[in-house]
């Protein structure tokens, strides 16, 4: 048996874990456009109702542990980011970020509601008009949530849609126009579009040119919040939002 030598190679780029819902058919390719060519994103899944109800999405706080332990082991990351807007305000950010690091090893943890949170603040937004995919019930808590941390949504919208199969297939133009309907109400000073299984990434900029108005979608600021967090600069898409053009430079790693 012959012994060869070897050469490591350079310290790999950040690494970025994603947390998908079992039933999200979105987010995976949303972020394979957001992310830099570069960014090392590694993702697991988590088992999810076939049904937005808020008991099937308190059943997945049990799951997400196992789920981020199925992340590669070998290092720690920088971020990894759990992927479900109404998940992580039925069980709350801060539970989540717990149960996130008894799987795996990181440097920080988010989800779309702390995300949110983040981006309405570089941005200066306050009063978002709101459309959600999902039943009353489960946007109330959502909503509930971003206004305790400071971000109202007086202007709310439904498609009232319980099965996640069928959110993923809603067109965007349908989005479109349901977005314009509630801007037309006035007095906000942004958009968000909630869920990361709804397909939106093409209308933001859009929406944004029509409004005048940031936009802001789960997958979007999810996307950006984890590049931030990792050090990582912004992908061409992101970048060609409001939100990409006020924060364009990554700070430190944490």
């Amino acid at each position: 048996m012959q012994t060869f030598p070897y050469a490591l190679k350079p310290a790999d780029p950040p690494r970025l874990g994603l947390i998908v819902l079992q039933t999200d058919e979105r987010i995976e390719p949303d972020f394979r456009r957001l992310l830099p060519e570069d960014a090392g994103l590694f993702a697991s899944r988590v088992p999810s109702g076939l049904d937005v109800t808020p008991a099937t999405l308190q059943a997945m706080h049990d799951h997400i542990p196992a789920a981020a332990a199925l992340l590669p082991q070998a290092r720690g990351f920088d971020v990894v980011g759990y992927g479900c807007t109404s998940g992580s305000a039925q069980i709350g950010p801060e539970v989540v970020a717990e149960q996130v690091r008894k799987g795996v090893r990181t440097g920080a943890v988010t989800e779309p509601v702390s995300a949110l949170a983040a981006a309405c603040s570089a941005l200066g937004i306050r009063r978002v008009a709101f459309l959600s995919p999902y039943v009353e019930t489960v946007s109330d808590r959502l909503r509930a949530v971003l206004a305790g941390r400071g971000i109202e949504s007086p202007v709310f919208g439904t498609f009232a849609e319980a099965e996640e199969a069928r959110v993923s297939r809603i067109d965007p133009a349908s989005t479109c126009d349901a977005a314009l309907t509630l801007l037309r109400a006035g007095g906000v000073d942004g958009l968000f579009l909630s869920c990361t299984n709804l397909d939106t990434l093409d209308i933001v900029a859009g929406l944004e040119r029509e409004t005048g108005l940031p936009v802001l979608s789960s997958n979007l600021v999810l996307g950006w919040h984890m590049a931030r967090l990792a050090g990582l600069g912004q992908g061409a898409l992101l970048r060609a939002t409001r939100l990409g053009r006020a924060c364009p430079t990554a700070p430190a790693r944490v």
